[in-house]
C-alpha cells in the first residue's frame, strides 16, 4: 500500500470524526451556561437549592432581580424581565436559568431562534407556552404569588432546560 495513500485517508477519516464530533457538541452542547447572560447581573446571596431541581444544570447562580418591573402589566413591554430561550455554544439553555423576582412581576421568555422547537412548560402546570422554534416569539407569565416554579423546555428537558423562578 502506498504511504500517500494511507496519510490521504487517515487524514480523511480524522476529518470525518472531527467533523461529526463537531456537529454532535453542537446538537447536544457540553451543558455549559451562557457567560453573557450573566454578565453585569448580580447573583442573591443565600442561594436556594431547588431541592435539587438545578442539579445537572450549569449555571453560576440565581439571578437577582427583586425590584426590577414589579407590578407591571402584561401588556406593557417594558414592564418584564426577559429570559432567553435556545441554545448556544454551550447547549440548550434558559438564560439565566434561575431568577428571583418580587411577587407582580411579569417574566418574558423570549426566544432565540437556535436549537429547533422549545416550549417553557411549569412543572405543576401553572403556565404553559406551547413549542415554537420562531427567532423572536415572546412568551408572558405575571407571578402573583410567592412561591418557587420550577419549569422545562419538553423536547430538552433530558439535556438541562430547565429554569426557577423564585418570586418573593
Amino acid at each position: 500500500m502506498d504511504p500517500k495513500n494511507v496519510r490521504r485517508r487517515t487524514v480523511l477519516e480524522l476529518a470525518t470524526v472531527a467533523g461529526i464530533s463537531g456537529l454532535l457538541a453542537g446538537c447536544l452542547g457540553d451543558g455549559g451556561y451562557d457567560e453573557e447572560v450573566y454578565e453585569g447581573e448580580t447573583l442573591v446571596d443565600d442561594e436556594p437549592e431547588y431541592d435539587g431541581f438545578l442539579s445537572d444544570v450549569d449555571y453560576p447562580g440565581t439571578v437577582d432581580w427583586t425590584g426590577e418591573n414589579a407590578g407591571g402589566s402584561e401588556s406593557d413591554e417594558d414592564a418584564a424581565v426577559t429570559v432567553l430561550v435556545g441554545s448556544g455554544d454551550n447547549g440548550m439553555y434558559f438564560g439565566p436559568a434561575a431568577i428571583r423576582i418580587d411577587r407582580g412581576t411579569t417574566v418574558r421568555w423570549e426566544w432565540t431562534g437556535d436549537g429547533g422547537p422549545h416550549d417553557v412548560v411549569d412543572t405543576d402546570g401553572a403556565f404553559e407556552s406551547g413549542q415554537t422554534p420562531r427567532e423572536g416569539h415572546t412568551f408572558d407569565h405575571t407571578f402573583d404569588e410567592t412561591g418557587t416554579y420550577t419549569y422545562i423546555c419538553r423536547p430538552h428537558e433530558t439535556q438541562g432546560m430547565k429554569g426557577v423562578v423564585d418570586v418573593v
